[in-house]
């Protein structure tokens, strides 16, 4: 910064010529920052779109359909009822069974299945549950998964005892329902698509007198063994 005096012999100060380029220095950084920064953010949204442009294209082009999960097999190891001798107002079951299920990927990529589990029920009253780890499916493949539920006096109370001790004593027939949800994602190119829920709804039949499975039914077919 510089003072002069002018013909009055008044003194002013003038900005010196470092000050001056300095100014000029900081603005232009600033305005190649912003710069920069549109250019960066522009780079990346016509990187994301042109993602999101190539797997719609392979979406169709694939053509994804939803896999299936059923249960297959159902093996007894053992069914017991057995009620208090003060009366059945409440029933306690054991239970152990093994569950095999069929996954079915028609597609042509692979399939990411999440962890899940599977409830089995009478009469709305949870028993026991099964767990399915995770697993892959390679693409146009069958698999099958094996899972197991077993369960030591539950008890059931009330009316559904009644009905239990019923079943088991005097019809032979114990139904049971087992339902779940499986996650299901495809895998583009090492990109997962979004979870998929596939749905499970059994029902089946146990004789506790030949400790089998008499019936099973998945959606609308029904399989007597």
């Amino acid at each position: 910064m510089t003072t002069r005096a002018n013909v009055n012999g008044e003194h002013t100060t003038h900005p010196s010529h470092y000050q001056t380029s300095h100014y000029s220095s900081s603005s232009s950084s600033s305005a190649s920052f912003k710069g920069c920064c549109c250019c960066l953010f522009l780079l990346f949204t016509f990187l994301a779109l042109l993602l999101i442009a190539v797997v719609l294209v392979i979406l169709l082009v694939i053509k994804p359909k939803k896999p299936q999960f059923d249960l297959q097999q159902v093996g007894v190891q053992y069914i017991i009822v057995t009620a208090p001798s003060d009366g059945p107002t409440s029933a306690y079951l054991s239970l152990n069974i093994s569950m095999i299920f069929t996954a079915v990927n028609p597609n042509k990529v692979g399939i990411k299945y999440s962890s899940s589990g599977f409830y089995v029920m009478y009469k709305g009253v949870p028993l026991g549950k099964a767990t399915v780890p995770s697993f892959y499916q390679p693409a146009n493949s069958v698999r099958t998964v094996e899972t197991r539920v077993s369960v030591d006096k539950v008890d059931v109370m009330q009316a559904n005892a009644l009905d239990l001790v019923k079943d088991a004593t005097l019809n032979d027939r114990v139904e049971l329902s087992v339902t779940g949800e499986v996650g299901a994602k495809i895998r583009i190119i090492e990109i997962t698509s979004p979870r998929v829920q596939v749905s499970v709804d059994c029902t089946i039949v146990i004789s506790p007198r030949k400790q089998s499975l008499t019936y099973k039914q998945c959606g609308v077919d029904g399989v007597s063994v």
